[in-house]
């Protein structure tokens, strides 16, 4: 394993537990951006999984994430896991959402790139580190409830 992912995980691990421990109040903006927390269901072992991650569009309609794994060449878990389980949750704004995610192609996915690079050109930066397009993945609400 190599030593980023043993460092991602330990970091992941302690926000995600102060993230949902404060329903969102805490950590719930990084970089300008809304953070959420992603559950997704691991594709090998079918166990929820949990990650937070800035989102550079979030609105009543719809939320996009960027899976650049900091420009990495591989694509992050959380991505490769809502391929193959696409029905995720998001806790954004004290809300938990379930929601249905797709990875934007195309026009629409040349679109929110360039909204994305203007609301952070960071991601613009970890593009430059990799010859894989990173994906634009669009959540689209399924139904909203408030967390218990």
């Amino acid at each position: 394993m190599r030593i980023k992912d043993v460092l991602y995980k330990f970091s992941t691990r302690l926000h995600v537990a102060v993230f949902f421990g404060s329903k969102g109040r805490v950590f719930g903006r990084a970089l300008g951006m809304p953070v959420v927390g992603l559950v997704t269901v691991g594709r090998k072992t079918g166990q929820r999984r949990t990650t937070m991650l800035t989102a550079p569009i979030a609105d009543d309609e719809r939320i996009a994430l960027v899976a650049s794994f900091g420009g990495d060449d591989r694509h992050p878990a959380w991505y490769r896991n809502l391929r193959a389980n696409p029905d995720v949750e998001v806790l954004l704004r004290g809300r938990t959402r379930s929601v249905h995610a797709r990875t934007a192609t195309g026009a629409e996915r040349e679109a929110l790139w360039a909204r994305i690079v203007k609301i952070h050109a960071g991601y613009e930066r970890y593009q430059r580190r990799t010859d894989r397009q990173i994906p634009v993945v669009v959540l689209e609400q399924r139904s909203m409830k408030p967390l218990p």
